[in-house]
């Protein structure tokens, strides 16, 4: 859990500057997320990069990002696909599987099909896997992917605000951000946001790029 002080709150207003932490200056209160390593872990809170998956060339054909629950990695990994990658987070073993629709496994649990995601014929894609727990108020940087974008909520609420407008995450609705757009998430809502992340981004270009030439209108904020 991140713990702020005083002093560690200067310090991060000084380096920041408007332009680049908008959502810290305009409001002290909220805290300022970034996704780090797994390895860099240091608590339950933030925004962690669980897993990295290079998937290659994937088909012409609708992109579907499956999530399945199983009992146990050995399960999970016994129903592996091509594109699938079993990862714990949430305190759950999960088989995620990038491509086309599959059929739900006997010995496991079907969570969501989340797409269909926008890729570009031809393009080598990574499918990067992220874990996210924020508190209401907590606020990203803004920035946009070399891919689309999807997200999984198993609680609380998020919002993401691009310049096309807003998208509300909750269980049983899920968010998808399209390549190259800018954006800027927001946990809203009355209760820790959790869920789970992915960006399948070119394996050729960073999968985040930080953005200072669009700043948000404070849309999602602004809701209840």
């Amino acid at each position: 859990m991140l713990i702020w002080t005083q002093r560690h709150f200067l310090r991060i207003v000084l380096l920041c500057a408007a332009v680049v932490c908008p959502a810290l200056a305009q409001n002290p209160a909220q805290k300022l997320e970034s996704c780090k390593p797994a390895s860099e872990r240091t608590g339950v809170e933030g925004c962690w990069i669980i897993a990295s998956a290079p998937l290659g060339k994937l088909s012409a054909s609708p992109v579907f990002w499956t999530l399945d629950i199983y009992p146990t990695k050995e399960s999970a990994q016994t129903a592996a696909a091509r594109n699938s990658t079993v990862v714990e987070a949430l305190g759950k073993v999960w088989l995620f599987t990038v491509g086309d629709k599959i059929s739900p496994s006997p010995h496991g649990t079907r969570v969501t099909e989340i797409g269909p995601l926008l890729i570009k014929p031809g393009e080598e894609y990574t499918a990067q896997y992220r874990e996210s727990v924020m508190q209401p108020g907590a606020v990203s940087r803004t920035h946009l992917h070399s891919g689309p974008e999807a997200f999984y909520t198993e609680n609380g609420e998020s919002c993401v605000e691009t310049p096309a407008g807003t998208q509300v995450g909750r269980k049983g609705a899920d968010i998808i951000a399209p390549e190259g757009v800018p954006m800027e998430l927001v946990a809203t809502g009355s209760e820790q946001r959790r869920g789970i992340v992915l960006v399948l981004h070119s394996s050729s270009k960073p999968h985040t790029t930080v953005v200072t030439d669009w700043v948000s209108k404070g849309l999602c904020k602004s809701k209840p």
